[in-house]
C-alpha cells in the first residue's frame, strides 16, 4: 500500500472571484476539479489510499468524491477546524494514516498542476535512504519563491527565503509542492499548533542531520494560485501540454463538453474549454479560455485568455482579454475589459436582461 496526503484546505483568496463559491482545489481545470487530476496521477503512480486534509467547505469534497471507489483509491477525509499551516495540516491527518514508521507517505499541495515523475520520486526516496524527499523544479525567475539548493548527491543544503534580486539567487531550484515523508517524520511534527514545513520542519531536519534530498524534475509544473494561472492550467491541459490521466485521448485545440451549444460560425481555439450547458453565439471568438457550465458568450463577443464563471453572460460584441468573470455575473454588450480585470459573482455591467436572450 502506498498512501498519500492531499492538502486541500486552502480558501484560495488570490483566486477570487472564482473561489467565492468553490474551494480552490475543486475549481474545474479543463472541466475537472484540480483535486481529481491529482488523485488520478497519484493512482497512476501506485497510490491506493488518499487522506484529504480539508478545511474550507469540506462537504464539497465529500459530495464529489465519495469513498473514492470510482477513482480506484480509498479516500479518507480529515477536517482542520483552525488554520495549522502546511506542517500542522500534515501532522493533523497523521492519526488517520496506516503506513508503518519507515514507510513512505506522499504529500501533495492542493493547488499545483504537475507532470513530474511521482513513482520516480518515491523510488529515489527509497534508494537514497531519505527522511524526506522534495520535488524541485527549475524556474527562470525564482525571486517569487523560496530557493532550495542541493549538492552533487542531491542532498538539500538550505531553505532560503525569497531573494530580493536575481543576483541573490544561488539556485534556480524551488520547492514544487510534492514530498515523500518517512512516516515517523510526520509523527514528530508538533501537534495542535500551526507549523510551517518550509520555515520550521525542513530547516529543523537539516539542523538535526536528517537526510533531506531533492528530486529535480523538469516536467510540467504550474502553481494555480492566481486567476490567470488557473486559465493557463486549463488551457495547457486541453492542449495536452499538462498531462492528466483524466483527459487521456481528449486533448486538442478545444474541448467542448456534451450539452454545450456552439454556433457553426463561432471560433474556438488555443486550448479553450466549454462546459456543459454553455453557449457560444454566432461569430463569437473564444481563444485560450475556460467557459464554466451554463456560461453564455453572445454573438460577436471576443473572449481571450479568460475565465467565465457558471451561468455568467458575456454580451454581444463585448471583448475580454485576460479577465475573470464570476458566477452569474453579466458583462453587457460592447463592454471591453482588459487584462487583470475581475468581475465579482452576480455583478452586472451594463443593461442586460432582454438583449441576450436571442443570442443564446
Amino acid at each position: 500500500m502506498l498512501e498519500a496526503v492531499l492538502l486541500v484546505g486552502g480558501q484560495g483568496t488570490r483566486l477570487r472571484p472564482l473561489t467565492v463559491t468553490t474551494p480552490k482545489p475543486m475549481l474545474p481545470v479543463a472541466g475537472v476539479p484540480c483535486t481529481e487530476h491529482q488523485i488520478a496521477r497519484a493512482r497512476a503512480a501506485g497510490v491506493t489510499r488518499v487522506v484529504l486534509g480539508t478545511s474550507y467547505k469540506p462537504e464539497v469534497f465529500v459530495e464529489h468524491f465519495g469513498d473514492g471507489s470510482r477513482y480506484g483509491v480509498e479516500l479518507v477525509y480529515v477536517t482542520e477546524e483552525v488554520p495549522l499551516g502546511t506542517g500542522g495540516a500534515i501532522r493533523h491527518v497523521a492519526p488517520h494514516l496506516q503506513s508503518g514508521p519507515d514507510d513512505p507517505v506522499l504529500v501533495f499541495n492542493g493547488d499545483v498542476l504537475s507532470g513530474h515523475d511521482i513513482a520516480g520520486q518515491v523510488e529515489r526516496w527509497r534508494t537514497s535512504g531519505s527522511d524526506v524527499s522534495l520535488y524541485l523544479t527549475k524556474v527562470e525567475d525564482p525571486r517569487a519563491y523560496g530557493l532550495v539548493p542541493t549538492d552533487a548527491e542531491a542532498r538539500v543544503q538550505a531553505f532560503l527565503e525569497k531573494p530580493a534580486t536575481l543576483a541573490d539567487c544561488v539556485t534556480d531550484q524551488i520547492n514544487a509542492g510534492c514530498y515523500v515523508f518517512r512516516r515517523s517524520v510526520i509523527d514528530a511534527i508538533p501537534s495542535g499548533r500551526p507549523v510551517s514545513v518550509e520555515r520550521e520542519t525542513f530547516p529543523a531536519l537539516l539542523a538535526a542531520g536528517a537526510t533531506v534530498t531533492g528530486f529535480v524534475d523538469d516536467g510540467y509544473w504550474l502553481d494555480l494560485g492566481t486567476p490567470l494561472a488557473f486559465v493557463q492550467g486549463s488551457r495547457d491541459l486541453v492542449l495536452g501540454l499538462a498531462p492528466s490521466p483524466v483527459l487521456a485521448g481528449r486533448t486538442g485545440d478545444a474541448l467542448v463538453i456534451p450539452g454545450a451549444e456552439v454556433a457553426w460560425d463561432a471560433t474556438l481555439s488555443g486550448g479553450t474549454f466549454v462546459g456543459a450547458g454553455a453557449t457560444v453565439g454566432s461569430r463569437a471568438v473564444v481563444t485560450g479560455s475556460t467557459l464554466f457550465e451554463g456560461a453564455v458568450v453572445a454573438a460577436g463577443a471576443v473572449v481571450r485568455d479568460s475565465a467565465v464563471g457558471h451561468g455568467a453572460i458575456i454580451g454581444s460584441g463585448a471583448v475580454l482579454e485576460g479577465v475573470v468573470v464570476g458566477d452569474r455575473a453579466v458583462v453587457g454588450p460592447g463592454n471591453e475589459l482588459v487584462r487583470g480585470a475581475r468581475v465579482w459573482p452576480g455583478v452586472a455591467l451594463g443593461d442586460t436582461a432582454v438583449r441576450f436572450s436571442s443570442d443564446r
